[in-house]
C-alpha cells in the first residue's frame, strides 16, 4: 500500500497554522492522485482560542471546516499517528515521524500529563516545568540503579546510569552533553547528572570525593550564573566537568574545564537582569562582622549591581546563599585568608565600579590650574579610596592612571590624557579582567581540591555549555556561542548517523545511504584559514583596525560562501546561515572584546598590589606573550609581532578544538533542555518557543534521520503477538516466530522496501505501523461486530424460545417427543455417518499405503538399476585407468633401464682405458731402483720406533699391576673399618641419658603436686567457710524479699478490688494499651539502634581491615587462620631445631606437658656416628688406613679401581643402617607413647606410677638385651682375637647404662615409700574434712574407676608394645637376610675387580672414568634433591611465620597456641574410649578453661549447615548452655563470663564471614533463639517455668543470674535476623519485576508496542541470568524450606515472610510507577494473576496468618487500580477500593495509564481532578511518591520452651568436641 492511499475520507492530519505552528485537522474526502483541491475539518480540541488561553493571548476562532491545495505528492500534508501512540516515551517510536507530532507528543506529556522528560532516541528532552517536582530523591536514585535505560520511564537518572554502566562495564570514557537556552534548565539537570554519579559512585574513603563534586556546584553558582531575562539562575559559561572513577568505579576526583566567560556582565546588564549572584549575596550580608571592613552597602547603591533595576529574585535568599558558598569554600579546602580575600576582591570590583569620572571642560572650577583638556576623578569621590585599599594598591598612582596614558615612541615615552568615554572604558576592562582572572583562579582552586593522588582508570564528562542564541542584537558572545553550537551540532549528527548505521549493519538489512545535513562549510567560514576568526585577528594587528574595516573584508572574501549573506540595509551587519536559523550580527564591538585588552599601567598597578592574591591574578601577565589573554591599549605604534597575545577568538577556537577532542573519544550521552514559555509559568507549554528550540538543538535533526531510515523497529515475538490477528492459522508457526512473520507481512504490505527483515527485528518505514494499526483496527472492528452479531442473535433467540414455551406449553409434551426421536434420528444419523467416515478412511488409507508401497518398490528398483549401471560404468573407467597407468609404467620404466644400461657401458669403456694408462705408468716407476730404496728406508725406522715403544708399554703395564694390587688392599682395610664404625653404642648412651632425664622429671613431678595437694585443701576450707557466709545472707535477703513481695500483692489485690468496685477497669485497659504500645515503640527503637550499632561496628571492621590492609609488610595473598593446612601445621612442628627442642625441654617437665607430647627426637644417622667418632677419638685402624690410601692415591692411578663400585657397596650399607635406626626411633617412639598414655595427673592414683616404673625397667632391660643381640648380629667388635676400640667403648657405656638402671630402681622404691605417706595424708584430710570417713574422699567411687581405666590402658599399651616388638623382630631378621645378599654380591663384585685387572690399560681407564663419571652424576643428584627438599622446608617455615604473625597481630595467639596444641597431639595415638555403666547425668557438659576457645571453634565456627541438618535441631544451643549450667554449677563467673562473650563473638564471626550464605545464617538464627529461650526456661524465673517438667526445674541455673546476657543475645538475634533478611532481599531483587510485572501467564493479553531507539540501546550485558515467576517461587521454597530444616521458630518464620513480602510489594510498586510501558488494562489483569501465585503459596504453606499477604495489598491495589473503570461515577469506588496507595502514586498510575489498543479509552483530565479532589478528604499526610523500601516491621521472640530434657543429650562425634568436653 502506497503513501498516497492513506489519505482518504476520515485520515487525520496536521496543518500548518501561523500561531500554533500546527494544527490537527480531518479529511472530509479521498485524495485522488492529481492536484486538487482537499476539504478538510479543523478538531474542535485543537482549536487556537483553546490551546493559548493560558498565554494571556486571544486568537481569532478560524472555522472547523477550510480547504487546502495540493499540487503533488510533496506537497501533501502530515499525516497523524494513532492514540495508542500519543505520548510514548521515546519519540522514535512513533510511526510517523515528523516535525507536528514531536510537537504534539512533548505537549501531550509536558502540559497534559506533567511528565518533563522524552527520549527522541539518544537524546533525552527535558522541558523546564518551572516548578519544584519531588522527583530527584535519593528513593528515585535507588530505583533507576542498576536498571537498563529502555525498561524505565525517561529521567536524567536514566541517562546518568546509562553512562555509569557503560563506563563500568565496557571501560569506555563517557560524556554527558547538556545544551539548551538560557532558562531551559542546563544547570539544574548537570547538576542532577552530578548527583547520581555521586550517590551511586560514593566510596567509603574519609575523603569524600562525591561531597567535594557537589559542593563545586554552589560556587560555581555564586560566581558564574546570574540572573537574566529569561532565567533566573542562568550560566553565563561554559563548563566540562570530568568525574574520575578508580577501577573500583568508585569515584575518586574531578576536574573542570571553563568556556567564555560573559565578563560584559560585570559591567553591564540590561533591564530586569542582574550582575552575578556573588556581588547580591555579598551585599545582603554586608552586616556580618566579617564583611563590615569591605564598607559594603545595598545592592542598588553600587553601580554595577543597579543597572537592571531589579536586584532581588522571588524565592531566593542572597544571605542564606551567602553562607553556603561560605560553606562549599570551606568544604573544598579553601583556607579562611583565601576566603576573606575572595570577598575583598568582589567587594573593591563594586567600589571600583562606583568611581565617577568626570570631563574636563576648562570651567569648572574643580580643575587644577595645568591640567589639560581631558578627564579626571574627583578628590572627594570615596569610593576610589575604598576600591584601591581593598585591592591594596596606591591611590595616588590609581587616579593617574585612570585618567591618562602611556604613549612609547622610538626616543622618548609620552603620557596622554584620555576622554571620559576612554576612561570609563578602561575602568570597566579593569574590572572586568579582574574579576575574569579571579574566577579563573578559583576554578584552578576548585581543580586542585578535587584533584586525587589515585589513579584515574576512567572519567565520566559533563558539559554544560550554552546553547544556540539568536537576539535583536547579536554581538562577539552570541557568534562565539553559535560557533561552539556548530561544533557540537556536527559531532551529534555524525553520532546519530553512526548508530543508525550500525544498527543496520548489525540487524545485517540492506540500507542506503542517508542524506543527513553536514555543517562543516560553515566551520570553515568561521575557522578555516582566512576565515572569519583569522579575519578578525587580522584586523586586530592592524593599527587603526576598526569593526567597519573587518566588516568590509568580509564582505569582500565571503560574499560567495553559501552560509555568508550581506544584509540589503546596513554596512556594519552580516548575516551566517547556522544550522539552526540565520543570524545577523553587528560588528561593532567585536575588535575590542576579541582584543580583551586592559592597560599595561593598570596592571602594573595591581602586580605592586600588598595583598599576595591580587599580585598573583596579575603576575607575569606582560611578560607571558603565548598565553596570557591580556595586551595593552591602543596607546600608540605597535612593536613587533612578539609582543602580541593571543586574541579571545583564537584562544576560544583551541579550547574548542580540546574539547572536541576529549567528546570524540567518549560514548556521548545527550540531554537536551527546552524553555517551554517565557513567562515563567509552571507546565504550560507554547508551541513556538518549543519548536524554534526543538530545531536548534537538534532533535528534529534524529528525527529527520531516523525518519529517512527506517524508524519504526519489532522484534519478531513482539510483532507476531501484536499483529498475529491479521494472520492466517496457516500462516502460524508458534515454535519459529521469525518464519511466521516472513510468511504474513509480505501479504500485509506488498511494497517490500516498506520493511527489511532483520536477524532480531523486522524494520518499517515511517508510516508502516500506523497502517498495519489501521490494519489491526478494522480487523478487530470487524471481529468485535461479529461477536456482537452472534451474541444479540443469540439472546433474540432465547427470548423467542421463552416466548414459544410460554405460549405453546400445552404442546410442550408431544413437540418434545418428536423431538427426541428427531433427536434419537439425529443420533443414528450421526452414528452412521461416524461409521461412514471411519470406514471410508479406511479402505482409503490402506488403498493410499498399497499404492505408497508399489511406487516405492518400483522406486527402489529403478533406482537400484540406475546406480548400478553407475557404479559399472565407474568400475570400467577405473580399471581403464588402472591398465593404462601400469603400462605406461612399464613403458618408461623399461625405457629408463635402457639408457642407463648404455650409460654404464660407456663409463665402463671410459674407466677401463684410464686404468690402462695408469697401470702402464705404474709398471715404469716400479722398475726405478732409487725408488725401491726409499721405500726400504722408511720400512726400517718404522720397525726401529715399534720396538721402542713395545718395551715402555710392558714396564708401564707391570707399574699399573701393582698399583691396582695396593689399592685392592687399601679398599678392603677402608670397608673393614666402616663396617667397625657402624655401632650403636652412641644410641644406647643416649638412651641412657633420656631415662635419667624422666627420672628428674618423676621427682619434680611429685614435688609440686604434693604442694598442689596442701593448697588444695587449705583453699577448700576457705571457701566452705565463704560459702556458709553467703548462704547466710542469701537467706537472709530471701525472707526480706518474700515479705516485700507479699506487701506487693495484697497492695495489688486491694488496688484491684477499688477498681473493681469504682468502675476502673476501662481506664486500666486504656493503660495497658498505652503500655503496650510505649513497649511495641520502645522494641522498634531499640531494634533501630541494633541496626545502626551493627551498622556501625561492620564500618569499623571494614576500616579495621583497610588499616590492615595498608599496614601490612606483605603483599599478595593471604592466608586466613581456617586456610592453614595441616601440611603447613606439620611442617612448622617438624621444622624445630633439636636446640630450640633443648631449650623448651629445660622449662616443659611433667606428665601432659609438651615434652610428653612431642616425639623422641630422630637418631642420628650412620654417617653422622661416623663424623662424631672421627672427630673424637679415631680408631687406630682408622689412623692407620689414611696414610695408606693417602699413598696409595699418590702412587696409583683412579684408573686401576673401580670406585663407583666401591662407594655403591659402601652406600647400601648405610642405607641399610638407616633404616634399621628407623625402625629402633620408631619402637622408642611406641615407648614414649606408652609412657605418655600412663601420665594422666590424678593425685589419687600416683601409686599407680609405682608399678608402671617397675614394669617400664623390666622392658628396658629385655630392650637393651634385644639391641645387643642385633648388633653383635650386624656389627664384629671384635677383630680377629683382639677387641677393637670401638666394641670397648660401646661395652663400657653398656655397664655404665646397666649401673644406672639399677639406681633407677632404688630411686621407684624411694617413690613407693612417698606415696605411702601420700596416701597417709589423704586419710588424715579425709578425717579433717569429712569427720574421718575416707569413703567421701572416693565419692561416686570416681577412684575405684580411675584404676580400672588406667588398668586397662596399661594392658593395650602393653599388647601394642608386644605387637611392636614382634614387627621388630621380623624386620630384623629381613635385615639380616639383605646382608648375607650383600656379602654374596660384595664377593661378586670382588671377582669382577680381579678380572678387570686382566684388561688392558685403555680398557681400564675408560671403565675407571666411566664409573667415575656415574658416581658424581648421582652425587649431583643427590645433593640436588637434598638442596630443594631444604628450599622446599624454608619456604613452609617462611610462609608458616607470615600467617602466625599475621594472626598474633589480630589477636589470636590463644587459638593458634590451640591448634599448635591439636597439631601435636596428633601424633599420639587416640585412647580408647572406656564405655561406662549407665549413670544418671546432670546434663551437663565440663570442659576445661583452655579447651574453651577450641568448644567454641568446634560448635560455632566450623560448624557447617549439612551436618546439623543431620542432628537434634538447636544442638549446638543446647550444648553451649550445657557449658554454661557447668560453670553455674561450678560458681566460676569468670569462667562464664568469658565462654559467654567468646560465644558471641563467635555467632557475630561466624554470621559476618558467611553472610551471604543463606542457609548458616539461617542455622545460627534459629540457634541464637533457641538458646535465647534456653536461657529464660532454665533462669528460675516463674513466668518461664510453667510448662517445665520436674527434672527440668531442677537443672535452672543456681548461682548465676544472666538476664543482662539474655538481652545481649536478644540483641544479637536481631542482628542475625536483619542480615538473613537483606540476605533473602538481595536474592529475590533480580527476579521481582520479571516474576510480578514482565510474566504473561494469560495468553491473549499481551499489549505491546514499538519501544522506539532507547529500547534497543541498553548497555546491559549479554550474559544477564533470565528471572521468571517460576524463580521466585523457587527462591521462596528454599528460604522455607532452610528455615524448616533449622526448626526456626513458626511465629519467627512469619515474620521473615512478611519482612520478605512487603520488600517484594514495594519493589514491584516503585518498578510500576516508573515505568509507563507497564500501566494499561492488560498488564493489571497479568500482574493481579500473577500476585494470586504469590498468596497461593502462602495458604499453601499455611502463612496466610502471618501478615504477609497484608503486605501485598499496595501492588495488588494499583493492579486494580489499571483494572477498574475509570468514569466521572466510579470516583468514591477507586478512592475507597486504594485505600493502602497515598495520593501521589494514585495520581501518577492515572497519568501514566495508557491503552494498548484503540478500544481502551484513556483516562479524562477532569476523573484524575476530581480524584485529587476527592482524596484530598484523607486524614494520611502520606505524600510519598514511591514505598520506602528500607522499612522494617519490628520483630519480637516469642517465648518458646523445649521439652527436650537436658540429660538425655549426648555429644555427637561430628561434632569433633568429645576429646574437649565430658559429659556429666
Amino acid at each position: 500500500m502506497t503513501a498516497t492511499e492513506l489519505y482518504t475520507k476520515g485520515a487525520r492530519i496536521w496543518l500548518p497554522d501561523p500561531e500554533l505552528v500546527w494544527r490537527g485537522a480531518e479529511l472530509l474526502q479521498d485524495y485522488k492522485g492529481e492536484p486538487c483541491t482537499l476539504r478538510v475539518q479543523y478538531e474542535e480540541a485543537e482549536a487556537p482560542s483553546q490551546i493559548s488561553m493560558h498565554l494571556h493571548r486571544k486568537i481569532e476562532r478560524k472555522d472547523t471546516e477550510s480547504e487546502i491545495q495540493v499540487k503533488d505528492k510533496t506537497s501533501l500534508p502530515h499525516l497523524r499517528n494513532p492514540e495508542i501512540l500519543i505520548g510514548e516515551n521515546d519519540l522514535t517510536s512513533l510511526s510517523y515521524l515528523n516535525e507536528p507530532e514531536v510537537l504534539y507528543n512533548l505537549k501531550v506529556r509536558f502540559a497534559e500529563r506533567n511528565i518533563i522528560y522524552t527520549y527522541c532516541g539518544i537524546v533525552l528532552v527535558a522541558i523546564n516545568p518551572y516548578e519544584q517536582l519531588d522527583i530527584y530523591n535519593n528513593d528515585i536514585i535507588q530505583a533507576y540503579s542498576g536498571q537498563d535505560m529502555g525498561a524505565m520511564d525517561p529521567h536524567i537518572y536514566a541517562v546518568a546510569e546509562e553512562a555509569y554502566k557503560r563506563m563500568s562495564r565496557f571501560e569506555q570514557n563517557q560524556s554527558i552533553i547538556v545544551s539548551g537556552e538560557s532558562g531551559a534548565g542546563k544547570t539544574v539537570s548537570a547538576k542532577f547528572a552530578m548527583r547520581y554519579f555521586a550517590m551511586v559512585g560514593g566510596s567509603q574513603a574519609e575523603t569524600q570525593v562525591e561531597k567535594k563534586v557537589l559542593a563545586s556546584n554552589p560556587i560555581m553558582e555564586a560566581i558564574g550564573n546570574a540572573k537574566t531575562t529569561r532565567n533566573d539562575n542562568s550560566s553565563r559559561f561554559g563548563k566540562y566537568i570530568e568525574i574520575s572513577f578508580n577501577r573500583s568505579n568508585e569515584i575518586v576526583g574531578a576536574h573542570m574545564r571553563t568556556y567564555l566567560l560573559e565578563k560584559s556582565r560585570v559591567v553591564y546588564q540590561t533591564k530586569d537582569e542582574r550582575n552575578y549572584h556573588v556581588f547580591y549575596q555579598l551585599c545582603a550580608s554586608a552586616a556580618l562582622p566579617e564583611l563590615k571592613k569591605f564598607s559594603l552597602m545595598g545592592a542598588d547603591k553600587f553601580f554595577y549591581t543597579s543597572q537592571g533595576k531589579n536586584i532581588s529574585i522571588d524565592g531566593v535568599d542572597d544571605a542564606e546563599d551567602y553562607q553556603s558558598l561560605k560553606d562549599a569554600m570551606k568544604l573544598l579546602g579553601f583556607q579562611e585568608k583565601d576566603i576573606a580575600m575572595i570577598f575583598q576582591i568582589f567587594a573593591g570590583i563594586l567600589h571600583f565600579g562606583n568611581v565617577k569620572i568626570n570631563a574636563k571642560d576648562g570651567e569648572s572650577s574643580e580643575m587644577a590650574e595645568g591640567q589639560d583638556q581631558g578627564c579626571f576623578v574627583h578628590p572627594k569621590d570615596p569610593s576610589i579610596g575604598v576600591a584601591c585599599r581593598l585591592f591594596g594598591v596606591d591611590e595616588s598612582q590609581m587616579r593617574t592612571w585612570i585618567c591618562n596614558k602611556k604613549i612609547t615612541t622610538v626616543g622618548e615615552t609620552l603620557t596622554k590624557p584620555l576622554t571620559k568615554a576612554q576612561a570609563m572604558f578602561a575602568q570597566d576592562a579593569l574590572s572586568k579582567f579582574i574579576y575574569s582572572k579571579l574566577f579563573d583562579w578559583i576554578v584552578t582552586q576548585i581543580n586542585k581540591a578535587l584533584h586525587s593522588q589515585t589513579k584515574t582508570h576512567r572519567f565520566i564528562g559533563v558539559l554544560d555549555i550554552y546553547g544556540f542564541e539568536t537576539f535583536q542584537k547579536n554581538s562577539f558572545e552570541q557568534f562565539c556561542i553559535n560557533y561552539a553550537n556548530e561544533k557540537l551540532q556536527q559531532i551529534f549528527n555524525m553520532h546519530v548517523f553512526k548508530l543508525e548505521q550500525e544498527e543496520y549493519v548489525k540487524e545485517a538489512i540492506e540500507w542506503s545511504f542517508i542524506d543527513y545535513y553536514d555543517n562543516q562549510p560553515c566551520i570553515d567560514l568561521i575557522e578555516a584559514k582566512l576565515g572569519i576568526l583569522d579575519l578578525l585577528d587580522e584586523e586586530c594587528k592592524v593599527p587603526n583596525g576598526s569593526d567597519s574595516n573587518w566588516c568590509q573584508k568580509l564582505y569582500g572574501k565571503h560574499m560567495k560562501h553559501s552560509h555568508f549573506q550581506k544584509p540589503k540595509i546596513g554596512m556594519d551587519t552580516f548575516i551566517i546561515n547556522h544550522f539552526a536559523d540565520q543570524v545577523t550580527y553587528t560588528s561593532a564591538g567585536f575588535l575590542d572584546k576579541n582584543r580583551d585588552a586592559v592597560s599595561e599601567e593598570h596592571v602594573n598597578i595591581m602586580k605592586a598590589s600588598e595583598f599576595e592574591l591580587v599580585g598573583e591574578l596579575f603576575v607575569d601577565l606582560t611578560e607571558d606573550t603565548g598565553k596570557g589573554r591580556v595586551q595593552a591599549l591602543q596607546t600608540g605604534p605597535r612593536g613587533s609581532s612578539k609582543q602580541m597575545k593571543k586574541t579571545v577568538g583564537s584562544q576560544f577556537r583551541e579550547s574548542l578544538t580540546l574539547l572536541m577532542e576529549t567528546l570524540n573519544s567518549t560514548s556521548p550521552h545527550y540531554i537536551r533542555c527546552i524553555k517551554p514559555n517565557d513567562l515563567k509559568a509552571s507546565f504550560v507549554f507554547e508551541p513556538k518557543r518549543a519548536v524554534e528550540q526543538l530545531r536548534a538543538c537538534g532533535v528534529l535533526e534524529t528525527i529527520r534521520i531516523s525518519a529517512a531510515g527506517f524508524p519504526s523497529r519489532w522484534t519478531y515475538p513482539e510483532f507476531f503477538q501484536r499483529y498475529r490477528v491479521l494472520a492466517l492459522s496457516r500462516d502460524i508457526n508458534r515454535k519459529d516466530f521469525k518464519k511466521s512473520c516472513t510468511v504474513v507481512l509480505p501479504k500485509l504490505i506488498q511494497d517490500v522496501d516498506k520493511y527489511r527483515f532483520g536477524k532480531t527485528k523486522i524494520f518499517f518505514r515511517a508510516g508502516q505501523v500506523a497502517y498495519l494499526e489501521k490494519l489491526r483496527a478494522d480487523k478487530l472492528r470487524a471481529c468485535g461486530i461479529m461477536i456482537q452479531k452472534h451474541v444479540r442473535g443469540w439472546q433474540m433467540k432465547n427470548k423467542y424460545k421463552r416466548l414459544r414455551t410460554a405460549a405453546l406449553g400445552v404442546q410442550r409434551y408431544g413437540r418434545g417427543k418428536l423431538a427426541r426421536r428427531y433427536a434419537q434420528y439425529l443420533r443414528e444419523t450421526r452414528a452412521a455417518t461416524t461409521i461412514q467416515k471411519h470406514w471410508r478412511g479406511y479402505k482409503t488409507r490402506r488403498t493410499f499405503h498399497s499404492v505408497q508401497h508399489a511406487v516405492v518398490k518400483i522406486q527402489a528398483a529403478v533406482r537400484g538399476f540406475f546406480g548400478r549401471r553407475a557404479f559399472q560404468k565407474r568400475l570400467y573407467e577405473y580399471k581403464t585407468r588402472v591398465i593404462q597407468s601400469r603400462v605406461r609404467t612399464f613403458l618408461a620404466r623399461k625405457q629408463f633401464q635402457k639408457v642407463l644400461y648404455g650409460i654404464v657401458k660407456v663409463q665402463g669403456h671410459f674407466r677401463r682405458r684410464k686404468a690402462k694408462e695408469e697401470l702402464r705408468l705404474l709398471k715404469i716407476e716400479a722398475r726405478s731402483m732409487e725408488n725401491i730404496k726409499n721405500v726400504n728406508k722408511g720400512l726400517e725406522n718404522k720397525i726401529i720406533q715399534l720396538q721402542q715403544q713395545l718395551d715402555s708399554r710392558k714396564k708401564e703395564n707391570q707399574d699399573v699391576v701393582e698399583k691396582q694390587n695396593s689399592a685392592i688392599k687399601a679398599l678392603e682395610a677402608e670397608k673393614d673399618r666402616l663396617l667397625i664404625s657402624s655401632t650403636e653404642g652412641q644410641k644406647a648412651s643416649n638412651r641412657l641419658a633420656e631415662l635419667e632425664n624422666e627420672l628428674r622429671q618423676l621427682r619434680a613431678e611429685l614435688e609440686r603436686e604434693r604442694g598442689e595437694k596442701q593448697d588444695l585443701v587449705s583453699e577448700k576450707e576457705i571457701l566452705r567457710q565463704k560459702y556458709e557466709q553467703d548462704v547466710g545472707v542469701l537467706k537472709a535477703e530471701n525472707s526480706s524479699m518474700k515479705e516485700e513481695l507479699d506487701a506487693a500483692n495484697r497492695k495489688l489485690q486491694e488496688q484491684m478490688k477499688i477498681s473493681a468496685t469504682t468502675g476502673g477497669n476501662e481506664k486500666w485497659e486504656e493503660q495497658r494499651r498505652m503500655l503496650i504500645a510505649e513497649m511495641e515503640s520502645e522494641r522498634q527503637h531499640h531494634q533501630r539502634l541494633v541496626k545502626e550499632h551493627n551498622r556501625l561496628l561492620q564500618r569499623f571492621e571494614n576500616m579495621q581491615g583497610e588499616m590492615q590492609m595498608l599496614t601490612s609488610p606483605t603483599k599478595g595473598h593471604k592466608r586466613t587462620p581456617s586456610d592453614i593446612s595441616q601440611l603447613s601445621m606439620e611442617s612448622v612442628a617438624s621444622s624445630v631445631s633439636p636446640d630450640q627442642k633443648e631449650e623448651e625441654e629445660k622449662d616443659d617437665q611433667g606428665y601432659g606437658t609438651e615434652k610428653k607430647k612431642r616425639q623422641a627426637p630422630t637418631p642420628p644417622t650412620a654417617a653422622a656416628m661416623e663424623k662424631q667418632m672421627k672427630e673424637a677419638k679415631p680408631s687406630p685402624l682408622a689412623t692407620d688406613s689414611i696414610p695408606e690410601k693417602e699413598d696409595a692415591e699418590k702412587t696409583l692411578p683412579p684408573a686401576d679401581i673401580d670406585v663407583a663400585l666401591i662407594l655403591k657397596l659402601q652406600r647400601l650399607v648405610k642405607s641399610l643402617e638407616k633404616e634399621r635406626d628407623t625402625i629402633r626411633k620408631k619402637f622408642e617412639a611406641l615407648e614414649e607413647q606408652a609412657k605418655e598414655g600412663t601420665g594422666f595427673g590424678d593425685s589419687a592414683f600416683k601409686s599407680l606410677k609405682m608399678q608402671e616404673l617397675e614394669n617400664e625397667n623390666d622392658k628396658l632391660k629385655r630392650e637393651v638385651a634385644k639391641l645387643m643381640e642385633s648388633i653383635a648380629k650386624t656389627t664384629n667388635f671384635n677383630k680377629g682375637a683382639k677387641s677393637t676400640p670401638a666394641g670397648k667403648e660401646f661395652l663400657d657405656q653398656f655397664e655404665a647404662m646397666t649401673d644406672e638402671l639399677e639406681r633407677r630402681r632404688e630411686e621407684c622404691l624411694q617413690l613407693r615409700s612417698l606415696l605411702a605417706e601420700r596416701s597417709i595424708s589423704t586419710h588424715a584430710v579425709a578425717k579433717q574434712s569429712y569427720g574421718g570417713q575416707d569413703e567421701m574422699v572416693n565419692e561416686d567411687n570416681e577412684l575405684t574407676m580411675a584404676y580400672k581405666s588406667q588398668r586397662d590402658i596399661i594392658r593395650l599399651l602393653e599388647q601394642q608394645l608386644q605387637k611392636t616388638e614382634k614387627e621388630l623382630k621380623s624386620r630384623t631378621s629381613e635385615y639380616e637376610a639383605e646382608l648375607q645378599d650383600l656379602r654374596r654380591e660384595n664377593d661378586k663384585q670382588n671377582k669382577l675387580i680381579q678380572h678387570s685387572l686382566s684388561l688392558t690399560s685403555e680398557a681400564k681407564i675408560e671403565a675407571t672414568m666411566q664409573h667415575e663419571i656415574t658416581r658424581l652424576t648421582s652425587e649431583n643428584l643427590d645433593l640436588r634433591e637434598k638442596v630443594d627438599q631444604q628450599e622446599e622446608q624454608i619456604r613452609k617455615l617462611k610462609k608458616m611465620l607470615k600467617v602466625y604473625a599475621k594472626r598474633l597481630k589480630e589477636g589470636e595467639a590463644a587459638e593458634i597456641q590451640a591448634e599448635l596444641e591439636k597439631e601435636e597431639t596428633k601424633s599420639v595415638e587416640n585412647v580408647a574410649h572406656i564405655r561406662h555403666r549407665e549413670r544418671n547425668y546432670m546434663g551437663m557438659l565440663e570442659y576445661k578453661k583452655e579447651e574453651e576457645t577450641p568448644v567454641v571453634k568446634a560448635l560455632i565456627l566450623e560448624l557447617k549447615p549439612k551436618v546439623a541438618t543431620c542432628l537434634l535441631p538447636g544442638l549446638p544451643a543446647y550444648l553451649l548452655f550445657m557449658c554454661v549450667r557447668h560453670t553455674d554449677f561450678i560458681n566460676d563467673d569468670e569462667k562464664v563470663r568469658s565462654f559467654l562473650t567468646s560465644t558471641i563473638n563467635g555467632i557475630k564471626k561466624v554470621v559476618k564471614k558467611h553472610h551471604d550464605d543463606v542457609e548458616r545464617v539461617t542455622l545460627w538464627l534459629a540457634n541464637t533463639c533457641r538458646f535465647l529461650h534456653t536461657l529464660k526456661q532454665y533462669s528460675g524465673e516463674k513466668q518461664f517455668q510453667t510448662e517445665n517438667t520436674p527434672r527440668q526445674n531442677e537443672h535452672c541455673l543456681r548461682n548465676f543470674d544472666l538476664s543482662e546476657y539474655r538481652q545481649v543475645f536478644s540483641d544479637l538475634a536481631v542482628w542475625i535476623y536483619q542480615t538473613l533478611i537483606k540476605n533473602m532481599e538481595a536474592t529475590i531483587q533480580p527476579s521481582i519485576v520479571p516474576a510480578v510485572l514482565e510474566h504473561e501467564a494469560i495468553a491473549g493479553l499481551t499489549g505491546s508496542k514499538p519501544s522506539g531507539l532507547r529500547g534497543r540501546s541498553s548497555s546491559r550485558a549479554e550474559d544477564t541470568p533470565e528471572y521468571s515467576l517460576d524463580s521466585l517461587m523457587k527462591s521462596m521454597n528454599l528460604f522455607l524450606r532452610v528455615l524448616t530444616q533449622h526448626a526456626v521458630d513458626p511465629e519467627l518464620i512469619k515474620q521473615i515472610f512478611r519482612q520478605v513480602y512487603y520488600f517484594l510489594g514495594a519493589s514491584a510498586l516503585n518498578n510500576l510507577l516508573l515505568r509507563k510501558d507497564m500501566c494499561n488494562w492488560s498488564k493489571g489483569m497479568q500482574i493481579r494473576y500473577n500476585l494470586s501465585h504469590m498468596e497461593q503459596w502462602l495458604r499453601d504453606n499455611k502463612l496466610q496468618e502471618s501478615g504477609a499477604g497484608s503486605s501485598l495489598e499496595p501492588i495488588i491495589q494499583a493492579s486494580q487500580l489499571l483494572q477498574a473503570r475509570k468514569t466521572d461515577s466510579d470516583v468514591d469506588s477507586v478512592c475507597d477500593m486504594c485505600s493502602k496507595l497515598t495520593v501521589p502514586q494514585i495520581v501518577k498510575i492515572l497519568n501514566l495509564y495508557t491503552p494498548v489498543d484503540e478500544f481502551e479509552e484513556r483516562v479524562p483530565i477532569s476523573f484524575i481532578r476530581k480524584i485529587q479532589q476527592k482524596l484530598k478528604e484523607r486524614e494520611s499526610t502520606d505524600t510519598s511518591l514511591l514505598m520506602d523500601l528500607k522499612f522494617s516491621y519490628s520483630v519480637t521472640f516469642p517465648f518458646n520452651p523445649s521439652s527436650i530434657a537436658l540429660e538425655t543429650i549426648e555429644v555427637p562425634e561430628q561434632l569433633n568436641i568429645a576429646k574437649l568436653v565430658v559429659r556429666c
